[in-house]
């Protein structure tokens, strides 16, 4: 079973940084395709970034391209989110996903495995 819990949310300034983790308490993630997801509130959930299970491959979304880094360590069964530049858009809770078997997901029904999230407030 894979049981995804994050953490490193809270309260930033715009302009600032957060980091986000992802860890697995379950089985390895060491296979597993990882995925970051937000949700602002009264909106719809939507991708942040993806990574391939070797990190070898990622894939952002738009509107955090050049701000945001995923990245992984396999050896400590975690996916991190870097959040730098942040903006009061960015503002939302954040999950972390997991998905079987191979190739980058963007969509929420590509993965298997969900985190509760961890909320992420951006001041201006």
């Amino acid at each position: 079973q894979v049981q995804l819990v994050e953490s490193g949310g809270g309260l930033a300034q715009a302009g600032g940084s957060l980091r986000l983790s992802c860890a697995n308490s379950g089985r390895t993630i060491t296979s597993y395709t990882m995925g970051w997801f937000r949700q602002a509130p009264g909106k719809e959930r939507e991708f942040v970034a993806t990574i391939s299970w070797n990190g070898m491959n990622t894939y952002y979304a738009d509107s955090v391209k050049g701000r945001f880094t995923i990245s992984r360590d396999n050896a400590k069964n975690t996916v991190y989110l870097q959040m730098n530049s942040l903006k009061p858009e960015d503002t939302a809770v954040y999950y972390c996903a997991a998905r079987r078997g191979g190739g980058l997901g963007r969509l929420i029904s590509d993965y298997n495995y969900w985190g509760q999230g961890t909320q992420v407030t951006v001041s201006s």
